[in-house]
């Protein structure tokens, strides 16, 4: 820091004093009016912090390559990676209360996901050592592809065009540390505006250098515009470097060691795009330390913004660089937050730039710390080995990348952490917390978070991800999943997704594969650090994602994958994941008589007769048969037995699921089959097997639950549903319906208890017979009030009783889907769920 000279005294006094008033001034302002997030929470101020300004740095070399194509790949088998990931707390478990993540999304989503268009192998492990740090981009032609130690161009196809070759082969015949080192952490990035090519790493022994090179055109096998930048005067070294492109100026972040050893803050760094891009030996690269007090605002390390698309943001913005703080973290955050700063770059007076914290937005509580790791890297389980894999949540950051788009209605950034998701089927599990924040610069608001974690209901550790967003709103993570027995799951590259104007918060689709694993890393616990997934620029919506996987159990053979995918034409389909085995369920078969009536309804304020009874019917998306104590008429047909449905029908003929969580209004199209002879209590989309959450309101827990009231032949068969939503496991349902014996008039009521609004389907209530007869209550995007409706059919003869019922069997869902482009909207921010409309199911397996 400079020292101020005595003559500045008295201005530094008066400074003061109006910083007073004017801090004053802002409190009073903020008392008054709290701006809050869409999520409810209050956006705070970031506390007192002030950045580091170090001046233009020094650009130790800059040379032009020969044409890649005609270099010789160098070989490089000895493990040269140096980085200082092992410096910083690795906490024994959560320093801070734990407190409950209600952004979880415990469950696959139900939209059936596209497969990959294409996946293919990259690098082996080459150089012996781990972790890989697997990232890569693609362009109109080709994909790039980096990791420790080696680097490899494709075409779209998955042919090799060049290499893999070691990384320094960027700098062969360029001299100094470059040339000669070949320490990793490489980041790639492809500039759509430009139509050019961006690699670089570190230099790992003084003067420790960033070196980048950046393509003379749009082929990445043809000549290199190549600099070596010195980090902090060539003195502190540049771990974790991330990088990003912004109209302006290439930003890079950096944690940076002095002497190569003790951490002195996070660097940022500008290198001024427009003189880089025509190959000036001197770029303007402005630099700033942003030094850790305290320690929580600059965690581990800060990701710049990467522009994806081609509407660039407006003009005069800053490149945003977002951090993550957890009160259950090692350095002491006061709350779960994000942390943005804006990095302007003045490219006429580069003096003149600046690095600021300027807002630090309160998440919705989350827990990096998995306690599985238990202050080690030992984390996530294997199969068919003891060693253990890193997990990383630990160290506060959020992942690569910080995808920034402009839709012209809004600007949008997502980025993910992995996180302790809870306690899954065999204890702890990891999840991946993921945001999306909005008006970045006049008014940054968290717009929608949540955490995916399946593995809360499958078991399945999911971490180490990276987000992007398309053109259409689509947004796609992928990651890493791996568990160790029941079920067995080798370390594997898997995505999801969702679409713009889905119910915020959730991946709707359901889980794709770039692969199944097939082996475990036996001797390493080095797992990432990092994965990419990026956006084509030849559509602006097809993802193309880079992870790494084991072809074989061995001690460190890793090697890298990368698939494309497009969520274009996602549709309902059956969620591919373990389910309990088909078993027998009972289909009443009725006796036809003629139709001959009209159901009418009348309200009231009956209340719930509670159920005594647990019908087994804990599911998600299920029917369970239950036998009727007496035997009930509707419209033309009798029936002895009827299928409780988790969704909120007594379904008579037909067992609509799955899919039948997708309500319409009445009368309902065939989904697996007619809905004829279906009663709608109050169809929705619910769970009834969720352990605690909402459901620990109801005494026994969720589930369906029956008695019979009066005595024979006048008795009344109860049926109380007592459920949670898909979409939301904090809020309730309990509803009943009432079949009546022996009524003339074919007499069913329904019950509306407490009914909590939290679906993202529709509220539907009636009843459905052959043909399409129907009468309807109501098809709402809201839920009932409380109260009771009557429902009679006046009319028609007395149909005839079917004493007997026939077991058929539930079939296993499989997962289909078509992917077929059809046009989106903008997004648009939603202020509560809305109806997904009803697309076409899938052909029944």
């Amino acid at each position: 820091m400079k020292k101020k000279s005595a003559s500045q005294s008295a201005f530094f006094k008066l400074r003061v004093l109006l910083g007073v008033l004017l801090c004053f001034a802002a409190v009073s302002i903020v008392l008054l009016a709290q701006p809050r997030t869409p999520s409810g929470q209050v956006t705070s101020g970031p506390p007192p912090f002030h950045a580091e300004y170090r001046g233009v740095m020094q650009v130790v070399k800059f040379d032009i390559s020969p044409p890649l194509r005609d270099m010789k790949p160098l070989p490089w088998k000895e493990c040269t990676k140096r980085e200082n990931e092992e410096e910083g707390p690795i906490p024994l478990g959560p320093v801070g209360p734990v407190v409950a993540d209600t952004a979880v999304q415990r469950v696959l989503g139900k939209i059936g996901i596209p497969g990959p268009i294409i996946t293919f192998d990259g690098n082996s492990n080459m150089c012996g050592c781990s972790p890989p740090d697997p990232n890569g981009e693609v362009g109109p032609n080709h994909v790039v592809t980096m990791s420790n130690l080696h680097f490899q161009i494709f075409n779209k196809s998955g042919q090799s065009l060049f290499g893999p070759a070691a990384n320094n082969t960027l700098w062969a015949g360029f001299g100094g540390g470059c040339q000669v080192q070949n320490a990793g952490d490489p980041v790639v990035l492809y500039d759509q505006l430009a139509d050019r090519w961006l690699l670089s790493q570190f230099t790992s022994s003084a003067p420790y250098l960033e070196c980048v090179a950046l393509s003379q055109t749009s082929d990445p096998t043809g000549s290199y515009y190549r600099w070596a930048i010195a980090t902090g005067n060539g003195n502190n070294f540049p771990d974790y470097p991330k990088a990003g492109m912004w109209p302006d100026a290439y930003y890079f972040s950096t944690r940076e060691f002095a002497g190569g050893s003790t951490f002195v803050g996070v660097g940022a760094y500008a290198l001024d795009r427009a003189q880089a891009l025509v190959g000036n030996p001197n770029p303007t690269v402005v630099g700033f330390l942003a030094p850790p007090n305290p320690a929580y605002v600059v965690g581990d390390g800060l990701l710049p913004s990467d522009l994806d698309g081609t509407a660039t943001p407006p003009p005069g913005s800053p490149n945003y660089f977002v951090g993550s703080q957890d009160n259950n973290g090692p350095y002491g955050a006061p709350s779960d937050a994000l942390n943005i700063f804006k990095f302007h770059y003045d490219p006429n007076m580069p003096n003149l730039s600046t690095f600021t914290l300027t807002n630090t937005l309160p998440t919705t509580p989350f827990n990096s710390i998995l306690g599985l790791c238990g202050g080690t890297r030992a984390c996530i389980p294997q199969p068919s080995t003891a060693n253990k894999i890193d997990h990383l949540g630990y160290r506060q950051r959020p992942l690569f990348r910080l995808a920034y788009r402009n839709f012209g209605t809004h600007e949008s950034l997502v980025t993910n952490q992995s996180v302790s998701a809870g306690t899954g089927p065999n204890g702890e599990v990891s999840g991946i917390r993921w945001w999306e924040l909005r008006s970045p610069n006049s008014s940054p608001v968290i717009f929608q978070e949540g955490t995916y974690a399946p593995g809360l209901t499958d078991g399945i550790h999911r971490w180490m991800g990276s987000i992007a967003m398309n053109s259409l709103g689509d947004i796609a993570l992928g990651y890493s999943a791996s568990n160790g027995t029941n079920p067995s799951v080798f370390p594997s590259v898997f995505y999801t997704g969702r679409h713009a104007g889905d119910p915020p918060g959730q991946m709707t689709l359901g889980e794709g594969s770039i692969i199944n694993g097939t082996g475990s890393q036996t001797g390493s616990q080095r797992w990432g650090d990092y994965t990419d997934m990026t956006v084509d620029p030849s559509d602006d919506q097809t993802f193309w994602y880079v992870d790494e996987y084991v072809p074989m159990t061995s001690s460190i053979g890793w090697r890298l994958r990368i698939g494309a995918f497009n969520l274009a034409g996602a549709t309902p389909s059956p969620t591919p994941t373990a389910s309990p085995s088909a078993t027998a369920t009972a289909t009443p078969t009725p006796t036809s008589t003629p139709l001959g009536c009209q159901y009418t309804f009348t309200t009231g304020t009956d209340p719930i007769v509670p159920g005594t009874t647990d019908t087994g019917n804990h599911t998600d998306d299920g029917d369970t048969f239950v036998a009727l104590p007496f035997s009930f008429s509707l419209y033309d047909q009798t029936y002895n037995g009827v299928n409780v449905n988790s969704n909120g029908r007594l379904d008579f003929v037909c067992i609509n699921e799955p899919n039948g969580y997708l309500s319409a209004c009445l009368p309902a199209p065939d989904n697996q089959c007619s809905f004829a002879y279906t009663i709608f209590g109050l169809w929705s989309d619910y769970r009834t097997d969720v352990v605690g959450e909402g459901c620990s309101n109801f005494a026994s827990g969720c589930g369906i639950f029956t008695s019979v009231s009066g005595t024979a032949p006048n008795r009344i068969f109860n049926i109380e549903w007592r459920a949670v939503y898909f979409f939301d496991h904090t809020q309730t349902a309990n509803f009943e319906i009432r079949l009546y014996e022996n009524s003339p008039n074919q007499r069913f009521d329904f019950i509306f208890g407490t009914v909590q609004p939290g679906s993202d389907q529709l509220y539907v209530s009636g009843v459905q017979g052959p043909n399409n007869a129907f009468t309807q209550d109501f098809c709402n995007a809201g839920p009932p009030a409380a109260g009771s409706r009557t429902y009679t059919c006046s009319g028609g003869g007395t149909p005839t009783p079917t004493p007997t019922a026939t077991a058929t069997p539930t079939a296993t869902a499989t997962a289909t889907a078509t992917a077929t482009s059809t046009p989106r909207p903008t997004p648009t921010p939603r202020i509560a769920p809305t109806p997904r409309p009803r697309p076409t199911p899938p052909p029944r397996p």
